[in-house]
């Protein structure tokens, strides 16, 4: 039965005007002796073979650009330089360190995966990528990369801008939002691969491929003339670069409108709650999160409800969902516990170094 083709993806008719794909090691030499005269080699997790700070800028870098990283990766390395340090650290620590990365279960999953890693192996890092997925929170890919940078493992990556960049060099059409094709371009990927015995041409291999995505070959207006693979790349001969990588599922998006107590008392403490494990900002401290106004009024002691005040609503925006966000001001003359509201008054010196969604810091001025 013929596979059946993605309604945006390139006809038959135009895939077969292109040439035969590049040789595997024509393709990857190439790679290599462009990532030694014009990839990047100044980031602070490259030129190091020690998995600790590998995997940590791995997980960093996901969904997050290089320039917001920097910061986060080295106040994390100072305060945890290893990961015996990092499993030793509480998760309410680390939350605060990760705070405004988003994606907290990336944070929560760094955690468990470095009290796995000194548990099950003895604070060291295993060396394949086989046993490197076996830990919390770490995919093909980035399994991939840290047995390919640290150990010199002929395994093959496939993050975002190299799945752009391979698509496009094969003219790859299959739907990547099928798992099947993905599968498929994971097969070609490790095919492109240098020689297992080469490893210092791996680890470059492996950075090249990134780097030419992200500097080069990039979504949109990719920067053909200078790339080093111009003329081995399908995409290109077929005059049609922007249609890969082909993916037709699209995220639906939902919307949900929540009400946020903030409340301060005669101190300035902020009274915060911990978020349930599952669920939005799971396991942060949080302002008290309510699903309209009289539910937030209902919880409160008998007459606090006359002191509130309502602050402007404001949109924040996550990967699937629209919240908008209802801020209801409370200021407390007293230091009681807030009745049936479950928390606790907190400092600013104590809320500051907490793992916080990113609206709450924002409504708390810091």
């Amino acid at each position: 039965m013929p596979r059946r083709r993605a309604p945006n993806s390139v006809p038959p008719e135009v895939l077969e005007r292109a040439a035969p794909g590049p040789a595997p090691s024509e393709f990857a030499t190439r790679i290599v002796d462009w990532q030694r005269s014009h990839g990047r080699s100044e980031l602070p997790w490259q030129n190091t073979r020690d998995p600790y700070r590998v995997w940590l800028s791995e997980v960093m870098l996901q969904q997050t650009q290089v320039s917001t990283v920097l910061g986060y990766f080295a106040r994390f390395l100072a305060r945890f330089p290893t990961v015996a340090a990092l499993a030793a650290g509480s998760e309410d620590e680390v939350f605060g360190l990760w705070s405004g990365l988003g994606y907290y279960s990336r944070a929560r999953n760094m955690h468990r995966c470095a009290q796995e890693v000194v548990a099950r192996f003895g604070g060291g890092f295993p060396r394949s990528a086989a046993e490197l997925q076996s830990l919390p929170g770490i995919g093909r890919s980035t399994a991939a990369a840290i047995a390919a940078f640290c150990f010199g493992e002929r395994v093959a990556i496939l993050d975002g801008n190299v799945k752009r960049v391979l698509t496009r060099l094969l003219a790859f059409d299959g739907d990547m939002s099928s798992a099947a094709q993905e599968r498929l371009l994971w097969n070609r990927a490790t095919g492109l691969l240098p020689p297992a015995d080469d490893p210092e041409a791996i680890s470059r291999y492996t950075q090249g491929v990134m780097d030419l995505g992200a500097t080069v070959c990039v979504p949109r207006k990719p920067s053909c003339m200078i790339c080093p693979v111009s003329d081995l790349c399908l995409a290109r001969r077929l005059g049609a670069p922007e249609r890969f990588p082909v993916k037709t599922r699209k995220l639906r998006r939902s919307s949900a409108s929540l009400w946020l107590l903030l409340a301060r008392d005669a101190e300035d403490r902020v009274w915060l709650q911990k978020r349930p494990a599952r669920g939005i900002w799971a396991g942060l401290h949080c302002l008290p999160v309510y699903d309209s106004r009289e539910a937030l009024v209902g919880a409160l002691p008998e007459g606090a409800g006359d002191a509130l005040t309502d602050a402007p609503a404001f949109l924040h925006v996550l990967t699937h969902k629209d919240l908008h966000l209802h801020p209801v001001l409370l200021s407390r003359a007293g230091t009681a516990p807030m009745g049936a509201v479950e928390g606790a008054w907190f400092e600013a010196d104590a809320w500051r170094v907490l793992g916080l969604p990113a609206p709450v810091r924002k409504l708390l001025g810091s």
